[in-house]
């Protein structure tokens, strides 16, 4: 007696085939991610490569050459105190980069986390967790922040963490939303029939249906961490001497730019509008890929 076996197809137990088609073809064929890749890299290239090819420092004062306009030896010019402006545009750059890169990166993994526990887990947890994010959306990111800036000395590792507690809900409930959806899909039902872990189906078939959204949400939280440090650099609570960076140069030239000294103003200005519409195209291309996709928008 012969008993037939039924071959179910892979498809059925892995993720779909459109997760992978979204980010190797709609996000990649965008050309809002490439420009904003591009002006990512170059920030990147000019903050960390630049200071290679120029190594001065950025507090050194130079006597002959105070509120120099940008020439030919002084590219970008110097502040009012003789400081080269290039040089202080590279490693303030650099250092709000890094604490924007490293508050991201905490925050994606601990709303990742989050959101797939409580969207895949439901019932208490879910709850819980869901309790716990709205609680913290509900706090002006930039209160916690100026705080404790008040109560402890400065530091990047303070901000990196004032921020990353702060912002890792907005990473959450996103991520919660998409898994609430990819736990109905077809093949994590089968996988979970066929009495796959719920650690296995989390990572084997859920994870894979969360790139698209990690890459947006990853991107939009790095911006508005740069944002949430520099709005308090130009407020003044910034990291101490001898840590530039580019909210406090925008502060402090607000006070020679009637003066004239306007390059003091534009450049940093202009570096940060830069930095932020690179993260918003990159974010903004993600975010079309996903609700072409799965046509569920964000």
């Amino acid at each position: 007696m012969h008993s037939d076996v039924v071959s179910l197809p892979e498809e059925l137990f892995t993720e779909t085939p459109f997760v992978r088609r979204t980010l190797s073809s709609t996000i990649l064929r965008d050309p809002l991610f490439w420009i904003g890749l591009v002006m990512f890299v170059g920030l990147l290239f000019f903050c960390f490569v630049g200071p290679m090819f120029d190594r001065a420092n950025p507090d050194t004062i130079h006597l002959n050459a105070i509120a120099h306009p940008p020439s030919a030896k002084w590219t970008l010019g110097t502040d009012d105190i003789g400081r080269s402006e290039m040089v202080r545009l590279m490693f303030g750059g650099r250092l709000i980069l890094l604490i924007g890169l490293a508050a991201s990166l905490v925050s994606t993994v601990l709303g990742l986390t989050t959101g797939i526990l409580s969207g895949y887990l439901g019932g208490a947890a879910d709850r819980i967790l869901t309790w716990a994010m709205d609680v913290i959306l509900s706090v002006p990111q930039l209160i916690p922040l100026l705080l404790i800036e008040n109560l402890l000395t400065p530091t990047p590792d303070t901000m990196i963490f004032v921020v990353a507690a702060t912002s890792w809900p907005l990473v959450g409930r996103p991520v919660r939303a998409q898994v609430l959806s990819l736990r109905e899909r077809e093949y994590v039902k089968a996988a979970e029939s066929l009495g796959a872990s719920r650690v296995r189906v989390m990572m084997r078939h859920v994870m894979p249906g969360l790139w698209s959204l990690l890459l947006t949400t990853t991107s939009a939280t790095m911006g508005l961490a740069v944002l949430v440090v520099a709005t308090a650099s130009f407020l003044g609570f910034s990291l101490p001497p001898p840590w530039p960076n580019w909210g406090s140069m925008i502060a402090q030239s607000l006070q020679v730019i009637y003066e004239g000294y306007w390059w003091l103003f534009v450049f940093p200005g202009a570096a940060f509008v830069v930095l932020q519409l690179s993260l918003n195209f990159i974010s903004d291309a993600a975010r079309d890929a996903l609700a072409g996709g799965t046509g569920v928008g964000l």
